[in-house]
């Protein structure tokens, strides 16, 4: 089980390291890619990367060991490491829905997203994800070695009052919050292209472009769910069940599988668009953080 772990952990720390560094070496190198619609996405690079180095990395060694080698306090901050960095590139999801439902809805009229919005959307990331795990460190929960004990994270399993309330804090705060916050976007988004796209049915590049963002989209969605929604389970009926007897195996796939989400975020986010064939032309799908498709109906929306 370990060596399988290791093995896990080992492609995740290469593949995640090359892919978030090629988004940030990319975005600094490229001057076009310095919008402010693009800050969000080298944010969820920079977090993504620093849960790779700060939490696969480390139990990438510890499971090669067997366990958790670096002793009680760097346990706790690598539990608090990871789960900061993690936190942040969830709510930088979850922003990076709302700057496009901003930018394609035009909810707030002739609103114009400037670099001011945007730097203030990456604060609020760390700033929120500073907030829900600085407790641990002062008492309100712990950080703990968590199931083949080759991890730290937060401390769900110990059960009590202290640990549970944290715990369902952190549920609603870190993931429920930020779900439905993509869910909405995500969803006015649809309904916006899905009402341009009706009026205009002879237009065979407007339904493929609708198709396109739609499929996308799905994907997004779906993407998020299949790296949070294991883990935040997981936790709370662990922490609401004290009775329950989860084998050490089990409990730690979770929290092993929500890393993976570093590989496949920027992919998803960055790299999956038909039109990126090269690195130097990277920016053609990073300049305003949106796909062509979405692009082409809210030129076609402010028109009408």
């Amino acid at each position: 089980m370990y060596l399988s772990v290791a093995v896990l952990m080992g492609l995740v720390v290469v593949s995640a390291s090359a892919v978030n560094s090629l988004v940030i070496v990319v975005s600094i190198r490229y001057k076009k890619l310095r919008s402010p619609l693009n800050y969000i996405l080298v944010n969820l690079a920079v977090a993504d990367l620093l849960v790779t180095l700060c939490g696969s990395s480390v139990s990438l060694s510890n499971n090669i060991s067997g366990f958790f080698v670096f002793g009680k306090q760097l346990c706790e901050l690598e539990g608090f490491m990871v789960s900061l960095t993690g936190i942040v590139g969830l709510w930088s999801l979850a922003i990076l829905a709302l700057e496009r439902y901003l930018v394609v809805c035009r909810p707030l009229g002739d609103f114009r997203f400037q670099h001011r919005h945007a730097v203030s959307g990456c604060a609020f990331t760390w700033s929120w994800s500073l907030l829900w795990t600085t407790p641990p460190l002062m008492g309100w929960s712990s950080y703990v070695p968590e199931g083949l004990r080759t991890s730290c994270g937060p401390n769900w399993y110990t059960g009590g009052s202290n640990n549970n309330s944290y715990i369902l804090a952190l549920f609603v705060t870190c993931f429920v919050m930020p779900l439905s916050l993509i869910l909405f976007s995500y969803a006015n988004l649809l309904m916006t292209l899905r009402a341009a796209a009706a009026q205009q049915q002879e237009s065979d590049t407007t339904q493929q472009a609708e198709r396109e963002v739609t499929r996308m989209v799905v994907v997004m969605v779906m993407a998020f769910l299949i790296c949070w929604l294991p883990y935040t389970t997981f936790a709370l009926v662990v922490a609401t069940n004290k009775d329950i007897t989860i084998q050490p195996a089990l409990a730690s796939l979770p929290s092993y599988f929500s890393k993976t989400a570093t590989v496949y975020n920027p992919i998803i986010y960055v790299f999956m668009n038909k039109q990126i064939r090269r690195a130097d032309r990277l920016w053609g799908y990073l300049k305003g953080s949106l796909p062509t498709e979405i692009k082409i109906l809210h030129i076609k929306i402010k028109k009408r």
